[in-house]
């Protein structure tokens, strides 16, 4: 334990970096997936073709792969920035995949009666399922999502691995590496700042999860 008391300020200071990575990768995948969840449900064939590519992709290749591709396939093409963007656009890219089947199956949840009595007074698509779909779909949308994003909590840990530099991950390889600290108590302190950040997370969307779930 002496090796996490003497490096705390080291420690919370990763905990923050990965707090500010997943805060991006939270707010950023939720966004997209949201969207891709419309195109899944969406009457226009080339934008349904588009969201079922785009979950049959990134769903199904490693995150690994998907951070290589931004760290190093990205600046070949003359996009460049700083590891911590490249890192934070793949597990978007990643995440939002996820994200987006949560919020399809809670769309599909609403009865088909709704979105037809929401065309019958005149709604068009995008109107229907901003007003009357997803506001119903939200709660079932809650479970799936909140494990999505707890997974999204753990693969960050990988983020830290492409040089991000700061985070949690970056932290226990500065001092077991470089300062030569032992592995074991050095992994300890960064298992416990993960699970600083997942415990209250999973607290918090179980008390979500029971605020809006459904009386049955």
């Amino acid at each position: 334990m002496d090796v996490i008391i003497d490096n705390l300020p080291l420690y919370a200071d990763g905990l923050l970096t990965t707090l500010q990575i997943c805060a991006y990768g939270f707010v950023g995948s939720l966004v997209l997936g949201t969207i891709l969840g419309a195109f899944r449900v969406s009457p226009v064939a080339p934008l349904r073709w588009v969201g079922t590519s785009w979950v049959n992709v990134f769903r199904n290749c490693p995150l690994t792969i998907v951070l290589f591709f931004c760290a190093f396939g990205l600046p070949e093409v003359g996009i460049n920035g700083q590891y911590f963007w490249f890192g934070v656009t793949g597990l978007v890219l990643y995440t939002s995949a996820f994200v987006c089947e949560a919020v399809r199956s809670g769309i599909n949840s609403v009865s088909a009666g709704q979105a037809e009595a929401a065309r019958a007074v005149g709604l068009n698509f995008g109107q229907s399922l901003s007003y009357v779909i997803m506001p119903q779909a939200v709660r079932s949308v809650v479970p799936p999502l909140g494990s999505v994003i707890i997974a999204m909590i753990k693969n960050s840990a990988i983020v830290g691995a492409f040089g991000v530099g700061g985070d949690l991950f970056a932290v226990g390889q500065q001092l077991s590496s470089a300062q030569g600290k032992a592995a074991l108590p050095v992994l300890t302190g960064v298992a416990l700042g993960y699970l600083v950040i997942t415990i209250p997370g999973g607290l918090l969307l179980g008390w979500l999860e029971r605020k809006v779930a459904i009386a049955r």
